[in-house]
């Protein structure tokens, strides 16, 4: 297994994954970074589109489960809470620790789990090296942050290489 951190596709945005789809290549876990990746860095409530998608996973029988790096004890769990999802903060990401842990918290094998995620060093590079299929989204709202801009363009190789390799 190589550990160069190449995602399994590249998406506009979560809700571009179809659970249909998903099912048909037995996929039973989505394991999804908070910030960036569902929403936007202090937003608490999920937005209407999160919130079908969401319900969409559930009608095809796949459980979606938040795994942040996030420090911030109220803010997982108030989002993970109004989706009625369990979720993990502080996952050490890109340690594979965490992505063990919510596996085995949901009784699932890394071949029926994708993490999905918008940055290549944590949550591509974690699912990868826990076993998991990665798949990069695009970051819901890069402004704000000068160290993002610099991180996403050190990414960018992997990125552009991720998108000749689609998962759906």
């Amino acid at each position: 297994m190589s550990l160069l951190p190449v995602p399994m596709g590249v998406y506009r945005h979560v809700t571009a994954l179809n659970p249909k789809q998903l099912r048909e290549k037995n996929i039973k876990l989505v394991l999804a970074d908070l910030d960036n990746t569902l929403t936007a860095y202090k937003i608490t409530e999920p937005t209407p589109d999160i919130i079908a998608w969401s319900g969409r996973l559930k009608e095809e029988g796949i459980d979606l489960f938040i795994l942040s790096n996030s420090h911030k004890p109220g803010r997982v769990s108030a989002f993970a809470q109004a989706l009625d999802i369990p979720f993990q903060g502080k996952s050490g990401k890109p340690g594979k620790a965490g992505f063990l842990r919510a596996m085995d918290a949901m009784g699932r094998t890394p071949e029926e789990t994708i993490i999905v995620g918008d940055q290549i060093f944590t949550d591509i590079l974690g699912g990868i090296r826990a076993g998991i299929t990665p798949i990069l989204v695009l970051p819901v709202q890069l402004a704000g942050n000068p160290g993002r801009y610099i991180r996403y363009a050190i990414e960018t190789p992997f990125r552009l290489a991720g998108r000749r390799r689609p998962f759906l």
